[in-house]
């Protein structure tokens, strides 16, 4: 029974890079191999593709194509990750085609929580940013905050960015709450921090 892995193979700055999570997958597919009564006649393996393009970073395009070749080459019965947003999106559209699970700790986004179609067989064993904003509704009703909202957040546009969908969470969560304005301001590293008080000042209460 084979196990495709496809997560970050050096970059450490992700929690689920293959240095920290690779020791965990050998210590759980050994264990399992002792066990005989857990799966009998079958042993499990592992194969590893990396989600990294040539500069480290989570890449839509690479982690598709490692699982693609993992599929073709090794038929294995799961996935485990990717990660990142943008590279387990792909990822996780293709082994629902396949009709195989995938089990990942990031995959945040709000996105994958729609479980009709594309994301049915995606197991996130990690938090979600849609907890997030379930988490700031339970606030706003605990202090009565029933006006408006705005959230004010970092957006590079670059790699996984992860502020952009910790405020999806908020953003698609809060109007749950009925009568509730809920505005966004984004800014960026040397921006108009002026402008961004003068936002806060005028949309946040």
């Amino acid at each position: 029974l084979t196990l495709a892995v496809v997560l970050p193979e050096r970059n450490l700055t992700y929690p689920w890079a293959w240095p920290r999570v690779g020791p965990a997958v050998r210590l759980a597919a050994a264990a399992v191999n002792s066990r005989r009564d857990l799966l009998p006649g079958l042993d499990v393996r592992w194969v590893f593709g990396s989600s990294e393009d040539r500069h480290g970073v989570c890449s839509e395009m690479a982690a598709p194509l490692a699982a693609v070749d993992l599929r073709l080459a090794h038929q294995p019965a799961a996935f485990v990750g990717p990660g990142c947003v943008y590279t387990a999106a792909p990822v996780a559209r293709f082994t629902s085609h396949w009709r195989l699970p995938l089990v990942t700790a990031g995959a945040e986004a709000h996105g994958f929580d729609d479980k009709r179609e594309e994301f049915a067989l995606t197991t996130r064993a990690g938090p979600s940013h849609r907890k997030l904003g379930e988490l700031g509704v339970q606030l706003h009703r605990r202090f009565n905050w029933t006006r408006r909202a705005l959230l004010v957040y970092w957006d590079e546009k670059v790699d996984d960015r992860p502020c952009f969908f910790a405020a999806e969470g908020l953003y698609v969560q809060l109007p749950t709450l009925r009568n509730l304005t809920v505005m966004d301001v984004v800014f960026r590293e040397g921006g108009n921090f002026s402008f961004i008080i003068q936002e806060i000042k005028a949309k946040g209460r």
